[in-house]
């Protein structure tokens, strides 16, 4: 017998039967089939989700199929099932295993870093506005946080960050986030390999590639290839986004050897558990995953530009599966407002407290919030 007819015909079956899993259409209901929405794309009072950057999509078919397989094992640790995935990333990426470090969700990479370069009269370097899990764990370090207002084409001040970053000689982090959230805007990476070149040692750079996957901008480009000259340099990414993976918690960084060994003394022991590695492993580079990904994304996104324009609201570029638009009015009385219809979007981002961040989110769901956008006009909210 297969492990997954045990889980659904014997003593684990009546287990998840009697959690709730597999009711409604959830992920464990049924064999694996045609992707479809997930059926978690709703909060529990039934509004939409488009507060989180989150896939829509859910999981993959083959990643739900992995997930019962890996059930049966949940009593074990997980120390083989990590090494499959790390060696399996590994390949993909051209790089030596000991240069994978994983992580519960690139969030906890993130940590390591922070963690593991913190040092007296160091310096944290980052945009203003970005994502704010970096600012979080620098604030029990002796960091000197430094935040340098993005351009006014919404990328990366990278000559005002270097100068911070190198006019003390003190050790220095700089938190890189491109696509940046939450503005999902891009910064020439040409640029920023031209800063990796010639930096000194003593400024170690964190590059957040957690919407890589669907930058559709040809300035924009990994910044992996300095992993085997640099070992100032992690690069992090994720299965939140693209895999539809953010409930699994399951992210990675890519860094030269000496620098990886470095960032695992700061990682939890057995961090990540057997149902994200095996949800991991069935779904990295699901090339059909991917590709209804972005194609649903691109459908959602223009869905909302178009309107946006329409009536006139004014919105950066985005390269990422969520964007950020103007308002009129309060946001906090805006967010409300939405719930009310039935829509869960953004949270403050300080300074930029006059936009919202929407998360793209199925395109049934991205017409109906449109539709409340024109209502919201007519009733002069916006």
């Amino acid at each position: 017998m297969r492990r997954r007819d045990f889980i659904r015909t014997g003593t684990v079956s009546g287990l998840v039967a009697g959690s709730g899993f597999a009711a409604g259409g959830g992920i464990l209901a049924g064999s694996a089939g045609p992707l479809t929405a997930a059926p978690g794309r709703r909060s529990t009072n039934g509004a939409v989700r488009l507060n989180s950057n989150e896939n829509p999509l859910g999981i993959s078919p083959a990643a739900r199929e992995a997930v019962l397989e890996a059930l049966v094992l949940a009593n074990r640790y997980p120390s083989d099932q990590h090494a499959e995935v790390v060696a399996k990333l590994a390949a993909a990426h051209e790089v030596a295993e000991n240069q994978i470090v994983m992580g519960t969700g690139s969030a906890e990479v993130l940590q390591m870093v922070v963690q593991a370069y913190a040092a007296p009269r160091a310096k944290l370097v980052m945009a203003d506005p970005t994502y704010e899990a970096v600012t979080n764990y620098q604030r029990t370090e002796a960091y000197e946080l430094v935040k340098v207002p993005l351009t006014a084409s919404y990328e990366h001040d990278l000559d005002r960050m270097r100068e911070a970053a190198e006019g003390s000689g003190h050790p220095a982090l700089v938190y890189l986030c491109n696509p940046n959230n939450p503005t999902a805007t891009v910064t020439p990476s040409a640029d920023i390999d031209a800063w990796i070149a010639d930096a000194p040692e003593h400024v170690f750079f964190l590059s957040d590639e957690a919407y890589i996957e669907y930058v559709e901008d040809d300035r924009m480009w990994s910044s992996l290839p300095w992993i085997e000259k640099k070992r100032n340099l992690v690069v992090v990414r994720t299965f939140s986004k693209i895999y539809g993976m953010a409930g699994l918690r399951l992210g990675y960084g890519i860094a030269h050897p000496d620098t990886a060994a470095r960032l695992a003394d700061f990682a939890s022991r057995n961090n990540v558990n057997q149902i994200a590695l095996a949800a991991a492993g069935a779904s990295f580079r699901d090339e059909e995953l991917i590709g209804k990904s972005i194609a649903v994304n691109r459908e959602a996104r223009e869905m909302v530009e178009a309107t946006l324009d329409e009536l006139g609201l004014e919105r950066m570029p985005t390269q990422a599966n969520f964007l950020m638009h103007r308002i009129s009015g309060d946001l906090a009385t805006y967010r409300n407002r939405m719930a009310e219809a039935g829509f869960l979007v953004g949270r403050d981002f300080p300074p930029k407290l006059d936009w919202n961040r929407l998360s793209f989110g199925l395109p049934e769901d991205m017409g109906r919030f449109c539709d409340t956008l024109r209502d919201f006009r007519g009733k002069g909210w916006i």
